[in-house]
């Protein structure tokens, strides 16, 4: 971005002010999520398949000491988003990571971010999406292709996206709202369970279960440790509130609201429900791939329990896929508008959608409709390795970013954020060391190791890449100085003034 462009960004602000509207003039988007719909996609983006199904494995492998690795994970990703709260304090913007990481250490690692975050999303939609036709089965009984439901789900999710960034909104907190009625459900009813003892679970279910069967740590201290990679894939799409931020009516009192719930939803949605189902059901009776709610409703004798949880990790994969329809779209433009991608998708529907990068990425989410139709019992497995190590991509990013920014804030070469992220920058350093603990943990695992195979290629990729557009259009990779980012900060500050 040249200086010229700066000042046309600040005189964009100065028009927004005088035309009374509340759309950010620089990115053209509207300011269509509420807090309401803004803290439900918070919500939802803690709450996903990883825990509905991959804490049964978990379960397995660590006994109740995953109530312990659970809660460790949870402190480390409030301290990623404190960062990110931090950096979307000082400058809302929807490009959000990949914005962050090319203005604070330079073009390339914004370009890295932007694309590694997108194609994030369309994995993490494949999956999904996969994941979705295969809960339908459930039902069906195999007289619905797979393939079809897969199809069936990506275009209604497609054309959601594209009748106004409020229907995304309203389908992601009813999407929420079934998750979280079915924890806080069974959290209920485990609770009835151990204190008044009705169903057929009322005779064993007492909270020394957490510990009376080979102890806190009955498989050793290194089980646990081995499933810290299933526990953060579960937080993975926590931090997509930061892609809401050019869309939020109110970013300076939503976003901090919905950051600082973080530990109590995880507290009550995580760590809440693992005890309660814990208690109920002595952990030796979890097995692999089961859904510990499954096990749990089957355990207290409600027939109808299997089909309620199928119907929430539905629910749970649709959530999923939508966000990634969402975020997708955003990202390409962002690419777009800092020449590290076609300028093709930067333009916007009148509504203010990015119609072209999200129908770009909805169609190569189709190739997931073609795997559920050439495999279909094996489309999970094909497409979800890539998706722990690009989302932990975008956590290091943040947190490196908010090392920057706060180094330069604290230089007065940048204003100070209103949201400070407490105990940085120890907390930040303490949240990377474990993320690197984590990748080094998944490299031991065998059966998670493939994540890692994809890396070196990706990233080749992306240097290779980067360097040939570089050579077509240099202008678009120069770094930028921080007088230049005051004065954006500047100019993007009082849009969202404006706006609040």
């Amino acid at each position: 971005m040249t200086s010229e462009q700066v000042a046309d960004r600040t005189a964009n602000a100065e028009a927004a002010r005088q035309d009374g509207s509340g759309q950010d003039a620089s990115e053209g988007y509207q300011r269509g999520l509420g807090n309401r719909q803004i803290q439900m996609i918070a919500i939802g983006g803690a709450i996903g398949t990883g825990l509905f199904l991959g804490a049964g494995t978990a379960i397995h492998k660590a006994g109740p000491s995953l109530i312990l690795a659970y809660a460790i994970a949870g402190l480390v990703i409030f301290f990623i988003m404190r960062a990110l709260g931090e950096l979307l304090m000082y400058r809302p913007v929807s490009g959000s990571f990949s914005d962050y990481a090319r203005e604070f250490l330079g073009p390339f690692w914004g370009y890295v971010t932007g694309w590694t975050y997108w194609l994030f999303w369309v994995v993490t939609g494949i999956t999904e999406v996969t994941a979705a036709a295969t809960y339908v089965n459930f039902w069906s009984k195999g007289s619905i292709p797979q393939w079809a439901s897969a199809l069936g789900f990506t275009v209604v999710l497609y054309f959601a996206n594209l009748i106004s960034v409020k229907l995304f909104g309203e389908l992601e907190f009813w999407f929420s709202m079934v998750k979280v009625t079915a924890i806080i459900g069974m959290i209920l009813i485990g609770i009835g369970v151990i204190t008044l003892g009705f169903s057929d679970a009322g005779d064993t279910a007492t909270f020394t279960n957490l510990w009376s069967h080979h102890g806190f740590f009955p498989n050793g201290i290194k089980s646990t440790l081995m499933t810290l990679q299933i526990v953060m894939f579960a937080f993975l799409a926590v931090e997509l509130v930061g892609v809401t931020a050019g869309e939020a009516k109110d970013p300076k009192k939503t976003l901090p609201k919905a950051i600082n719930t973080v530990p109590w939803r995880i507290a009550v949605f995580y760590i809440g429900a693992l005890i309660i189902i814990l208690a109920v059901v002595p952990w030796t009776e979890f097995m692999p791939g089961v859904s510990p709610f499954v096990a749990a409703f089957e355990k207290i004798g409600l027939p109808a329990g299997a089909g309620i949880v199928n119907f929430v990790v539905l629910t749970a994969a649709l959530s999923s896929c939508n966000s990634g329809m969402y975020s997708t779209g955003r990202m390409l433009r962002d690419l777009a508008l800092n020449g590290q991608g076609p300028k093709f998708f930067a333009q916007l529907t009148k509504n203010g959608l990015p119609l072209r990068g999200t129908t770009a990425s909805a169609a190569l989410m189709l190739v997931g409709v073609w795997i559920n139709y050439q495999w279909p019992g094996q489309a999970f497995t094909y497409v979800v390795s890539f998706a722990t190590i690009s989302g932990m991509w975008a956590w290091i990013m943040i947190l490196v970013a908010q090392l920057r920014y706060r180094r330069l804030a604290n230089a007065g070469v940048l204003p100070q954020s209103e949201f400070k992220a407490p105990g940085a920058p120890w907390t930040s350093l303490f949240a990377l060391a474990f993320i690197f603990m984590v990748i080094v943990l998944m490299g031991i695992d065998k059966d998670s190791r493939v994540s890692l195979y994809c890396a070196p290629i990706w990233a080749a990729l992306m240097v290779v890449s980067y360097y040939g557009l570089k050579r077509r259009n240099p202008e678009a990779f120069v770094r930028k100085s921080s007088e230049h980012y005051a004065q954006l900060a500047a100019a993007t500050r009082a849009e969202a003034e404006h706006a609040a």
